[in-house]
């Protein structure tokens, strides 16, 4: 099956938003009289394009993206040493699986209120809940990737006189590594996710969120569907970046399984 490079898939892109964009305008343009929906599609995509000159916004940006690497940082140390201690561990990993089940199955965001009554700074807070969001699905492809290890190579490097923090440094992290990649490029806009509803809810920390609530309490919702609008942007590009640095470092994987590249 023949696949797109990633020049052709951003044009492709880029022409469907185009075309997107272009069937808002018309329709709020010639839709029937009456109330329409406020502000047209062109006046959004001028306060975006205004936005990349707003020193403002950029303070809110940087707040932003400063909590959600944080928090992924320590969601990847978190997750990728739980996983492949528990996937080292299969009865203890057995023991453990309802617990982690029912903790991953909690939504986020409803343990915004828990967080901030726990944790005064509504920051920490908003850290410690990209934390915890981020955690599980680098938790979970890490133990994906450690039962994909071959057994037959972990008893090899046993009759070598390997120990077991041997092993699992010498040959399932090293095969783990995709599956790992997998779970971050999935946890960063749940990272993105977390932090601006944080901010939205809270109002009382600097971010993305704090932008678009500011801005509709000054009667300018064409700058906060912009913030909207940029931080699905700012999603999107930061995705395709670990997707482009997934497809360089782990060649030799798709090699291996046969997957196809995005």
């Amino acid at each position: 099956m023949s696949t797109l490079t990633w020049q052709r898939r951003t044009l492709l892109g880029a022409a469907g938003l185009s075309l997107l964009g272009a069937t808002a305008e018309l329709a709020h343009r010639l839709g029937p009289p009456g109330p329409r929906v406020r502000p047209a599609p062109s006046n959004v995509a001028a306060a975006t394009a205004a936005l990349l000159t707003d020193g403002e916004f950029a303070a809110h940006t940087y707040a932003t993206l400063h909590a959600c690497t944080a928090g992924l940082a320590a969601a990847f140390g978190l997750g990728v040493t739980t996983g492949l201690l528990l996937g080292a561990l299969p009865g203890i990993e057995r023991a453990l699986r309802p617990i982690i089940e029912f903790l991953r199955s909690v939504p986020s965001l409803v343990l915004i209120p828990l967080a901030l009554s726990f944790l005064s700074d509504p920051s920490t807070a908003k850290t410690a809940l990209i934390v915890y969001s981020c955690s599980w699905p680098i938790l979970i492809f890490t133990l994906y990737g450690m039962l994909e290890v071959e057994p037959q190579l972990k008893d090899t490097l046993r009759a070598y006189g390997f120990g077991p923090l041997a092993i699992i440094w010498r040959l399932c992290l090293p095969s783990t590594a995709p599956h790992i990649a997998t779970g971050v490029r999935l946890a960063i806009p749940v990272a993105l996710i977390v932090s601006i509803s944080v901010e939205v809810i809270t109002g009382a920390t600097p971010g993305i969120g704090t932008y678009i609530v500011n801005a509709y309490s000054f009667d300018q919702p064409a700058h906060a569907l912009a913030a909207t609008l940029a931080a699905g942007l700012i999603a999107l590009a930061a995705t395709e970046l670990c997707s482009a640095g997934e497809h360089r470092l782990f060649t030799w994987h798709r090699h291996t399984t046969g997957a196809q590249p995005r």
